[in-house]
């Protein structure tokens, strides 16, 4: 499966700080519990990244 698939996966996602100092994005699914954890730098690097995305998306959808 590739970003442009379409899925009928569901899951949840839950995204904060850890007691630890970093920032867990936490992934729950049917079967699966993925806890992906990352220092500030790099959760600031990702929302970078999802504002690009979006960015990009928003494009796409104007042009339709």
């Amino acid at each position: 499966m590739g970003i442009n698939s379409e899925s009928d996966v569901t899951a949840n996602l839950q995204i904060g700080p850890t007691t630890l100092g970093m920032v867990r994005i936490f992934i729950e699914g049917d079967g699966i519990d993925l806890p992906m954890d990352f220092d500030p730098e790099e959760a600031e690097d990702i929302a970078e990244e999802l504002k690009a995305a979006a960015a990009a998306a928003r494009k796409m959808g104007r042009k339709r």
